[in-house]
């Protein structure tokens, strides 16, 4: 179940969303639940996490659009936000508050709809995957986005977590079969690392966690270009 909210003053606008949503849901067979609110103050005042998208109209009576997203960002960072708006030089200003994609009025059901593909598929990157490891006294369901990096130690592997640490024996060659599609770099023989935890390089370094990891010479030009692409969002 997707659970949308749609934000405007003008109730014409609603009803024309909700059927363009019902349509939708019966083309792609997607399940959807759409809650309206007629003013970005009404969505924000006791405002819970519990959209995953919201269809946010810019220009509105009390509170307007980039006003109620820059709100909604404090406490979401997570929530797929589309503004809804009749103006494009204020949809160009959605990038302060990561909004995904902007429609413009009058809404044609083409453009609301590949607006919405365009959503589901970032949603679809948030899915959580996991991994079974082995450990001692049993094995761990371990979410592949909270390791930081895994490092090769002889025939054990140390996966490095913000908290914690699992051990395991197995080879990195296998791990790094099963985490090929997750965004991580083999930046030396025995570390691999998590693109999303990379929070700079420094004198041949990569910093993880607070930790200088060691980049190979030799994979330095492959680590910047992949780290390049992760960050703009190419892969």
């Amino acid at each position: 179940m997707i659970r949308i909210a749609i934000v405007d003053d003008d109730s014409t606008s609603i009803e024309l969303l909700k059927s363009y949503i019902m349509q939708y849901q019966r083309e792609r067979g997607e399940e959807m639940s759409v809650t309206a609110f007629s003013d970005g103050d009404e969505l924000v005042e006791n405002y819970k996490a519990e959209f995953d998208m919201i269809l946010l109209d810019i220009e509105m009576r009390f509170m307007d659009g980039m006003t109620a997203a820059k709100k909604i960002r404090e406490s979401d960072p997570e929530v797929v936000i589309i503004f809804i708006t009749n103006m494009t030089q204020y949809a160009i200003n959605g990038y302060q508050v990561n909004a995904t994609d902007y429609v413009l009025k009058p809404v044609s059901y083409f453009s609301f709809s590949q607006s919405l593909d365009r959503a589901l598929l970032r949603m679809g990157k948030r899915v959580k995957h996991y991994i079974a490891i082995s450990v001692k006294g049993g094995t761990v369901k371990l979410g592949v986005a909270e390791i930081c990096y895994v490092e090769s130690q002889g025939h054990r592997l140390i996966f490095h977590t913000k908290t914690d640490e699992y051990v395991t024996f197995s080879t990195m060659k296998e791990i790094e079969e099963k985490l090929k599609d997750f965004h991580f770099f083999r930046c030396n023989k025995g570390i691999m690392l998590n693109l999303a935890f990379v929070d700079g390089v420094q004198d041949g370094c990569v910093i993880v966690n607070n930790e200088m990891l060691v980049i190979s010479r030799g994979r330095k030009k492959d680590f910047m270009e992949e780290l390049t692409n992760y960050l703009g969002g190419a892969i």
